[in-house]
Formats: C-alpha cells, structure tokens, sequence
C-alpha cells in the first residue's frame, strides 16, 4: 500500500464541526514535523496557528476560511512553506480521528467507500463528531485521492469488553434495534497511556493491569487487563461516567424525565443543560480546574463543593475498577488535567490506601513532561502520570497498518 518504501511520515488530522487539528510525524523516530489548528472554520473570523518543529517557527493567520476544504488547503500551503507539502513522496498516509466506530471498526481501517457508508450510518449516536470526521477524510481524499486515508477510531480500544460490561441492562432486541451499549471513548488515549504505564513499571503491557484515568475537560475511566479493555466510564455517548468540565457524568435516568414532565423542558434544552451546562461549569459557574483551585484557596465554597463532587466520582471509579480487575498494578493519570493537576491526583488517592495506593507529595508535585512515578517505592501499587499522546497514537496505528498492507 505504500508505494514509496522511503515513504516515512503520517499526517494525522483531527476534524471537528468547526476546527481542524493536525500533526506531521515521521515514523521512523516518531518526531514531529509540523503541528497546527484551524479554528472557527465557517466563519470571518477563521484563525490558522502553524508551527514547523525543526525551526521553530510559528505563524499565525486571521480571516476567512469558508469550510474544511479551504481549511486542509490552508494547511496544505503550510506545510509546503516548509518543505514538508502533501504532495511529497515521502508522506506515507493520512490517519484521521473518528470519534464513533460502533462494534463494525474494531481496529484502524483504510478508508474505502464502504467504511465512510457505515461511519455515516453511526451519525445517530455521534452526531457531534461523525459528520466532522467525515468531512476531513473526504476533503483529504479530494486533495490525495492517491494516498491511503486510515480511519483510527476512538471506540476501538472498548471493543474487547466483555458483554458484561458493554451491555444494559434494557430489552436486548431493543438495545440491538437502537445500537444501545457501552462504546466507550478516548480510546486511543487509553490505549497510549495503559501501554507507556506497563512500561514505565518494566513490564510487557500483556502483563500488566491498569487502571487509566484521563482526566481532561472530557474525563474517562478505564479498566485495562493484559492489554485489553475490559471497562470503561463512558458509554453509548460521552455524556456518562466521570465528572467533566460540562457534562454531568454519571445522572439517574429519571432525572430526564422529572425536567421533562415537571421542569416542562424540551428535550433539546435537557440535552443542552446535561452536556454543556452541567459538570463543574454547572456546579460553580468554572470548568477550568486552575480557577476552581483558586477560587478554593480564596474560600470560595460553591469551588469546594464541585471539587470534592469530582473527586468522590473519581474514587468511585477507581474503587469499581479495582474491583473489576481483582489485581491492579498502577493507576495512571493523564490530560490536562490529570496530567498537570497535583491537588487533583493528591485528593483522587488519599484515603485509598487500604487498597495499596498512595502518593508521595514531593513527586506529585514535580512539574514535567516526562512519564513517571508519584507513588512511594513501597506503594503496592504505583500511582502514575504519563502524558498522553493521542497523535502518535494514531499515526502508529496508521503507519503500521499502511505498511503491513504494503
């Protein structure tokens, strides 16, 4: 499949309803090349930020971008501004984000006709991110029809639950009519991050049980055994599971019908209150957990109270998975936030340690970019930080895809 057998570097491009994020990586080392965002594509007020790695340099540029073809052109003049264009004969393949691949893509797929039929069929239960998703993989193909375009799909990792997990407990001809179960998201995260971790212990990830937390303004649990998920906090959408930055999490069902029958709220503004006014936007007015843990410092109680209902879902999950999997051998905090909030990953392990974890204080609180451990040496199980990567991920799946093919 690649023609070029020098052909060495991915792009990856994350296409969203209004933006475009994307990276050039060279697989031979893994670097970066070039990495970018369009945002507010559509719109007079478009902004391109493009930054080439090797020199450094960044540059900026305002105004126009009508739609997600202009905006790969845009992208396109760029990366050719530096010698790295799409049409070089050493860009191996494209590898796209896509959010929902339902129980069909269970791993990277090239992309053919077929496989954008049945992602667009999944728009039912991602209409967010599917059309988005959509629209980057053709836009790419109309610009490299020669390339091979691989979808890396966020559900994929989820796939290995057992039905245990996956399943609802609803009429099972009516789940199946409705494609209802738990899919799960962030996959490629929790792939990265499950494997750097057993790594970073000295151990094969085939061997080792962890428990992922990334933590970012979406927030997702997973519970990964051997390698493989067998549980994870969201489901049929992202709206379930952990507290996040607007969404609610976790919610009785029937508190959908008490707004409906008793608020007198319409479905779209229930939607709307449960995804992007809910979480801790909707506890203390702040999604941005630097601002919570100020206003905490300052004696702000309505920040205390969200923090702490964080928090305590956190421990929750932690506590399930443990559970789920019998024997754990870290717990490992990623994303911005779990990446980089020490107060976070302090209260989200204290009081656990009759299940063998703790957090040493001085290496919590270490600023880096690095992978490593927070737990004390004789923790029984490690607690971890290791930065996710959800790029590299996909270029790896991309590449390594393209040139098994090949």
């Amino acid at each position: 499949m690649i023609e070029n057998p020098a052909a060495s570097r991915v792009l990856v491009l994350n296409s969203g309803s209004s933006s475009l994020k994307y990276q050039l990586l060279d697989m031979r080392d893994a670097s970066r090349l070039a990495a970018g965002l369009v945002e507010r594509i559509g719109e007079q007020t478009s902004r391109l930020k493009h930054t080439c790695v090797a020199t450094g340099a960044t540059r900026e540029h305002g105004g126009p971008i009508a739609d997600h073809d202009a905006a790969l052109k845009a992208v396109a003049e760029e990366l050719g501004r530096d010698g790295l264009g799409l049409d070089s004969p050493e860009l191996a393949a494209i590898g796209h984000r896509v959010v929902h691949g339902g129980m069909f893509f269970t791993e990277p797929t090239v992309v053919d006709d077929e496989v954008l039929t049945e992602i667009e069929r999944l728009i039912p239960v991602a209409p967010l991110h599917n059309p988005a998703n959509l629209t980057g993989i053709r836009t790419a193909q109309a610009l490299r029809p020669d390339l091979p375009q691989v979808a890396v799909f966020d559900t994929a990792f989820h796939t290995t639950m057992p039905e245990s997990a996956a399943r609802y407990a609803i009429d099972p001809k009516i789940a199946d009519r409705h494609r209802i179960r738990r899919y799960g998201f962030h996959g490629t995260s929790h792939a990265y991050v499950s494997r750097e971790t057993a790594r970073l212990l000295g151990k094969d990830p085939a061997e080792a049980n962890v428990i992922v937390l990334h933590l970012g303004n979406g927030a997702s649990a997973s519970a990964v055994r051997r390698g493989r998920c067998v549980d994870t906090s969201m489901g049929l959408t992202p709206l379930e599971g952990l507290v996040m930055g607007t969404r609610s999490g976790d919610l009785d069902p029937a508190v959908i019908f008490h707004l409906a029958r008793v608020g007198g709220m319409s479905m779209d503004e229930i939607d709307t209150l449960l995804n992007k006014r809910s979480g801790l936007f909707g506890l203390c007015g702040d999604n941005d957990m630097r601002e919570i843990r100020r206003r905490i410092d300052e004696g702000d109680e309505g920040a205390a109270l969200a923090f702490d209902i964080y928090i305590h879902r956190i421990r929750k999950y932690i506590g399930a998975y443990y559970a789920v999997l019998g024997q754990v051998d870290a717990v490992a905090f990623t994303a911005g936030v779990g990446e980089n909030a020490a107060p976070v990953r302090q209260a989200a392990i204290a009081g656990l340690e009759g299940l063998g974890l703790a957090v040493d204080p001085g290496l919590n609180a270490v600023r880096s970019g690095e992978a490593r451990l927070i737990s004390p040496a004789s923790a029984r199980v490690a607690v971890a930080v290791v930065p996710t990567d959800e790029e590299l991920e996909i270029a790896t799946q991309t590449y390594a895809l393209v040139g098994k093919n090949n």
